[in-house]
């Protein structure tokens, strides 16, 4: 209809130019068949059409030339002609570049994931076949829509902040949670680009995204897994420090038990000696406390809790798992002796897991001493700070060591060299090492033993004390 259409008019400029004589350049009208024609026609057409209206334009001259032809009759003939001519080649550039906008287009569509432009205010200008694909929105449903009501976006990142992110260095990147059309969420992370308009104003802006959905749900069930086997070692250390745990507990209340009888006799005596009494009570009271701290520690090392990231003293910590294995280094006659670098050492992390982690070195040097009796059993534990962001804990023992070959296996999960061990240990602790952003190593000691190692990101210390801790437990 459109090239009927286009004819037709063709044919009525033509008859008029021919026809009637008038004092302006009709043929200068066939700019809008070429126009017109730019719509249906291919570039060849296109320029057929050109030609053709400057053919007309001198047939119509040439059926009825001018009477008398002045210079401005032929001026506005040739004005005619070269308008024909330059809106035919501004036709074809256009036609070239909506071409190649079209190419770059369908490209995009090939892409699997979603793509879409949106003005300032929001509203979709563009919106791939990887957009429809993944939120399930149709084009025709998309576009003129504000893009995060449509796709009722939930902001990681306060929005505030993107756009002041993205006017500032002209792009961002991270991650947003969408809805698609059937009500189901998806995490995408999404880079942002902002195009300018020739004033410099922010006017489009280009919106490509990943669907992490799976990923995010698969780091979920990691984290989960991880979890569950750190609280699985957890309760396996719990198992062998049974018995160091209920010597722990029974000491002050046993002491409890023998200060509250003696509490009774002073009572008893005439007159009543209340001085003691006092004493005594105090005592009852100091010991009572003792064991409330012994079994809180046990409770907060053993119960099911997320992870608590906060800043805490490394060797205070240190000093809590010593208390805690006490009772197992002075069964086994081990002499535990602390080197700790000196005033406070902040690091950043879950106190918890990292003195599981301390634990679990501690009771391997100690399994590892059981059968030494040819020479001292000692455990030394240091602590230094490497840099300005590392420290380091080392634990060195004088036990049977391991064998240089097997030093790649021993943090493999399920490798162990104990009798009635799982080998999980070694490998959860370098686990929550890691994900503290850290390094847990191992290494012969000389002449015998062992020596682990591991590293944690610091905090600068806001303070310091003097002196380096070196002191042995009786």
């Amino acid at each position: 209809m459109l090239a009927i259409a286009t004819a037709a008019l063709a044919a009525v400029i033509f008859t008029i130019d021919t026809i009637v004589v008038l004092d302006i350049a009709v043929a200068t009208l066939y700019v809008v068949v070429v126009l017109s024609a730019a719509r249906f026609c291919k570039p060849r057409g296109l320029v057929l059409v050109g030609v053709g209206c400057v053919g007309l334009s001198i047939i119509s001259w040439a059926l009825v030339p001018p009477t008398h032809p002045t210079a401005e009759t032929i001026i506005n003939e040739c004005i005619s002609m070269a308008s024909i001519g330059l809106v035919t080649a501004l036709a074809l550039h256009a036609q070239k570049a909506v071409s190649t906008l079209r190419n770059q287009a369908s490209l995009l569509d090939l892409s699997h994931d979603p793509v879409f432009s949106r003005r300032m205010d929001g509203k979709i200008l563009y919106w791939n076949r990887g957009a429809e694909v993944l939120y399930g929105f149709k084009r025709a449903e998309a576009l003129g829509a504000v893009a995060h009501t449509l796709l009722q976006t939930t902001f990681v990142t306060p929005i505030e902040q993107i756009m002041s992110t993205l006017l500032r260095e002209g792009h961002w990147e991270g991650e947003l949670i969408n809805r698609k059309a059937d009500g189901t969420s998806v995490v995408v992370t999404t880079r942002w680009s902002l195009q300018r308009d020739n004033a410099g104003q922010p006017s489009l802006i280009l919106e490509t995204s990943n669907d992490v959905s799976e990923r995010k749900r698969m780091e979920d069930a990691l984290q989960q897994a991880r979890s569950d086997l750190a609280r699985l070692n957890r309760v396996l250390v719990a198992g062998e420090m049974t018995a160091s745990i209920a010597h722990e507990v029974n000491q002050p209340i046993a002491a409890v038990v023998t200060n509250a009888h003696a509490g009774l006799r002073w009572l008893n005596a005439q007159p009543p000696t209340l001085e003691e009494v006092r004493q005594a009570l105090t005592r009852i009271a100091e010991d009572g406390r003792r064991a409330g701290e012994v079994v809180s520690r046990v409770r907060a090392l053993f119960r099911k809790v997320p992870p608590r990231i906060e800043r805490w003293d490394l060797n205070e910590s240190i000093g809590e798992a010593a208390t805690l294995t006490r009772p197992e280094l002075l069964r086994n006659g081990v002499v535990l002796r602390r080197d700790f670098s000196d005033g406070v050492l902040l690091v950043k992390g879950d106190r918890v897991q990292v003195q599981q982690v301390l634990i679990n070195l501690i009771v391997n040097a100690v399994e590892s001493m059981n059968e030494v009796h040819d020479r001292p059993r000692e455990l030394t534990i240091r602590t230094a700070k490497v840099d300005s962001g590392i420290a380091t804990i080392e634990a060195r023992d004088t036990g049977a060591g391991f064998e240089p070959a097997h030093l790649d296996r021993l943090f493999q999960p399920f490798y162990t060299t104990k009798a009635e061990g799982i080998g999980l240990g070694l490998a959860i602790s370098r686990s929550i090492v890691e994900a503290h952003g850290g390094r847990l190593e191992a290494a012969p000691n000389k002449p015998h033993g062992a020596i682990f190692r591991f590293t944690l990101p610091t905090e600068k210390s806001p303070c310091k004390s003097g002196g380096t801790a070196f002191e042995q437990l009786d």
